[in-house]
């Protein structure tokens, strides 16, 4: 476990191998306080390809080149963000090449935060959760073969959990020399909470389930303990991790075009809220 308190927010992450899996392949990372302070706070959570070699050192390698590249560069955080996805995939890629043991790849679900924005940088199928006044909104689309069938209404949510192509990527991290990641940007509000997870954690619990523990325990230290335990009680089949960021006050904003860069309506997602106001 680790755990870290800025200014304004306050953040526990854990992450287990579970009771079926050998290794532990999800990695997460925490800001730098140092860094943090000066330039937002950034967080991740990357899970390693278990059909492929070296997953556990992908989603390792994501996440160091990620943070190297969003704190060692100026732009502003969605610039940053892609950046980092592009830097992490190209180092996955070439590690692969040298290393001459076949493909590597993972996951990466990363969250920034200054101020009352939340930015998000997404590829595979970890997710990114907004809490807020008891209920959950999932952030992040799924890049799977059964995300994609429920882009197409051709499966309904609620079927995702249990179908046995659940795992099937059709985008990560490593596997060829570009990637597209996924770009977002939210207005928070205090006391919201937002989730990072692997799918092993979210593959068990419903995201009704994650609302009702964050909105009773309201504390980041045992909100990720209890998600994590909730998990490996309902035998996850794979690694189980979970960042849980703790907004407790936000400094608003100054006018700007944040709004503009929102690049969807959340309604008509898995859970029909904006999450604008």
């Amino acid at each position: 476990m680790s755990q870290i308190t800025g200014p304004d927010t306050e953040c526990s992450a854990l992450t287990d191998i579970g009771p079926v899996r050998e290794e532990n392949q999800d990695s997460f990372r925490l800001p730098e306080d140092h860094l943090a302070r000066e330039h937002g706070f950034l967080y991740g959570v990357a899970d390693g390809m278990g059909g492929y070699s070296n997953g556990g050192l992908a989603s390792t390698l994501a996440l160091e080149k990620l943070f190297q590249t969003f704190y060692s560069e100026s732009a502003s955080p969605d610039k940053l963000l892609r950046r980092g996805v592009e830097a992490a995939n190209l180092s996955i890629y070439q590690t692969a090449q040298r290393l001459g043991g076949g493909c590597m790849g993972t996951t990466l679900t990363a969250a920034h935060v200054s101020g009352d924005t939340l930015s998000l940088a997404h590829v595979g199928d970890s997710r990114a959760y907004l809490i807020r006044k008891n209920h959950a909104t999932c952030l992040t689309a799924d890049h799977t073969t059964v995300g994609e069938l429920v882009r197409m209404k051709a499966l309904t949510p609620d079927k995702v959990r249990n179908h046995d192509q659940r795992s099937v990527l059709t985008r990560c991290l490593g596997l060829s020399l570009f990637v597209q990641p996924d770009l977002a940007r939210f207005r928070l509000q205090n006391k919201d909470y937002v989730i990072l997870c692997s799918d092993g954690l979210w593959s068990v619990i419903q995201d009704e389930e994650i609302a009702q523990i964050t909105c009773d325990l309201r504390n980041a230290e045992a909100i990720s303990q209890t998600l994590i335990s909730l998990a490996l009680a309902r035998q996850t089949d794979d690694n189980a991790s979970v960042v849980v960021i703790d907004i407790r006050h936000v400094v608003p904003s100054q006018p700007d075009d944040t709004q503009k860069w929102w690049p969807f309506s959340l309604k008509g997602r898995d859970n029909d809220r904006a999450v604008g106001g």
